[in-house]
């Protein structure tokens, strides 16, 4: 007989290339190639590749976004996904683009850095249009961990099909003593989700110091994106190495 063994899984490591556009758009040249670095993360061993497209274009700009879905192999091997604010031009260019996934957030145009997820109950027309005009991209959801059942069983039923976690309350909480109560909040609110059909993803200041704990705390985390930790870190380790560590967190 033979025997049957269950395959695990182990979340994805999607890293966001902002802060190497940033980086470029310094000097106004094109070093660092963004292409070429996402590129060389793939082959280092990232599963895919985030970016943040804002209307200021101050690093990432609607042209990185082309040059990346073109060159990029995308599906079950590198996966492409574009956050941002679901206004107009946003879901007309992911529209267009068709990334593997669109996550959604609440940022406002002149936001430094994502600094909240969505409250879904007072959001409703906005996400629900977004998410059907997106209908063919997996949508990913950008989320408080306090969200009620409710919430994730609207999401499910206007077409999304994964949250994001907002991690900084976590980071924030680690290493203190509010880390376990808030860990436990962000399990709750993962399970609660699930229980609705969506998926977990996870993301915002994790980095090599809290990912392990967090990724054996979350139940079905399926993937995090992680920018600036990750490149800071590469400042040190660079990049392969550094790809290699944030994995074996993963594990």
């Amino acid at each position: 007989m033979c025997e049957i063994r269950e395959v695990k899984t182990h979340p994805k490591l999607s890293v966001n290339v902002n802060k190497v556009a940033t980086l470029r758009n310094s000097r106004g040249k094109n070093t660092p190639d963004v292409l070429q670095v996402s590129l060389d993360l793939i082959k280092f061993g990232a599963q895919g590749i985030t970016v943040h497209p804002r209307p200021d274009a101050r690093h990432i700009r609607r042209e990185d976004v082309y040059i990346l879905k073109k060159n990029l192999v995308g599906g079950a091997a590198v996966e492409f996904n574009i956050e941002g604010y679901p206004s107009d031009d946003f879901i007309d260019m992911c529209v267009d683009v068709r990334p593997e996934q669109v996550t959604l957030v609440p940022d406002s145009p002149d936001a430094i850095t994502s600094s909240a997820g969505f409250d879904v109950s007072k959001q409703t027309k906005l996400l629900e249009a977004a998410i059907k005009r997106l209908d063919g991209c997996r949508v990913s959801v950008f989320v408080e961990n306090n969200l009620a059942k409710k919430d994730f069983d609207f999401l499910k039923t206007v077409g999304c099909a994964r949250i994001e976690l907002y991690t900084e309350d976590y980071a924030n909480s680690f290493g203190t003593s509010k880390q376990n109560e808030v860990t436990a909040r962000y399990s709750r609110t993962a399970e609660l989700a699930m229980a609705s059909g969506l998926g977990i993803n996870a993301g915002h200041d994790l980095s090599l110091k809290n990912l392990k704990i967090f990724k054996e705390q979350i139940p079905g985390l399926l993937e995090v994106s992680i920018g600036h930790a990750l490149i800071s870190d590469a400042l040190y380790f660079g990049f392969e190495a550094t790809i290699k560590k944030y994995l074996a967190c993963l594990i």
